[in-house]
């Protein structure tokens, strides 16, 4: 049976909190909101550690919600209103969950069978979590996350990464790390650049580690070296292209090459 919460509750405020990277990295927890990713999260394995939801969500998903119960799972029942504070979104879906956030570890990720994406300085939400997607569609190890980038644990970054957050293992990393650990594990690091090795004729290491950079200012806003670099044709007149199309284009290629 959900307790209920007064809108002064201080788990209220606590929960408020996660929303800023900062406090995310200090408690290594993370909040995620609506019933789709909670079933993806829990289908995953992922422990949830507190759900809060008003009156009418709870309902509309009690069998869910009564899985998460005799789990262990703290269930707060809450005011819309107070719920609405809580949210990132416009019109919440009334059920907001907390998580601790995956352990992730590079040196782990590298020795993991497949390819690595790094995300070289990414900053867009929408684009993370898509390449996040495709990283797990495409067999991917597990995704490195450029630090001063977009935080992986971002509430936009998990829901554009539709649940593939909560399986694929990810890490933050910096430059110097990075190239530190690509050596260490003996994997090239291969860089998506303007003026790389044609796509349709580069021959692509299985273990590479990709990196896909932001639109603005590429890897080498991040990267100050790399190993090989690697270009998509297109037609002349086309800008180039957004990061995640880029990213998930090779990452495609790579997995039909394997």
């Amino acid at each position: 049976m959900p307790t209920p919460l007064s809108p002064h509750n201080p788990r209220i405020e606590l929960v408020r909190d996660l929303r800023t990277p900062k406090v995310r990295r200090e408690r290594g927890r993370f909040v995620f909101e609506g019933p789709t990713l909670l079933a993806e999260a829990t289908g995953s394995g992922l422990r949830i550690e507190e759900l809060y939801g008003t009156e009418v969500a709870l309902a509309a998903h009690a069998e869910l919600v009564a899985g998460l119960e005799a789990a262990g799972t703290p269930v707060f029942a809450v005011a819309e209103r107070t719920l609405a504070r809580l949210s990132d979104v416009e019109t919440p879906p009334g059920l907001i969950a907390v998580a601790a956030q995956p352990a992730g570890d590079t040196a782990t990720i590298l020795e993991r069978a497949g390819p690595v994406l790094l995300l070289a300085g990414i900053n867009d939400p929408g684009n993370a979590g898509t390449l996040l997607r495709s990283a797990e569609a495409f067999g991917a190890a597990g995704v490195l996350f450029g630090r001063g980038g977009v935080d992986p644990f971002a509430p936009k970054v998990i829901r554009a990464a539709m649940g593939s957050l909560f399986r694929l293992p990810v890490a933050a990393v910096t430059p110097e790390e990075l190239l530190e650990a690509a050596q260490r594990a003996g994997r090239p690091v291969v860089a998506a650049t303007l003026d790389g090795e044609p796509l349709s004729t580069a021959r692509l290491p299985e273990n590479a580690i990709l990196a896909i950079g932001n639109e603005r200012h590429g890897v080498s806003g991040f990267l100050a070296r790399w190993d090989r670099a690697v270009r998509i044709e297109q037609a002349s007149a086309t800008e180039s292209l957004n990061a995640a199309v880029a990213g998930s284009i090779l990452l495609y290629a790579m997995s039909l090459r394997r």
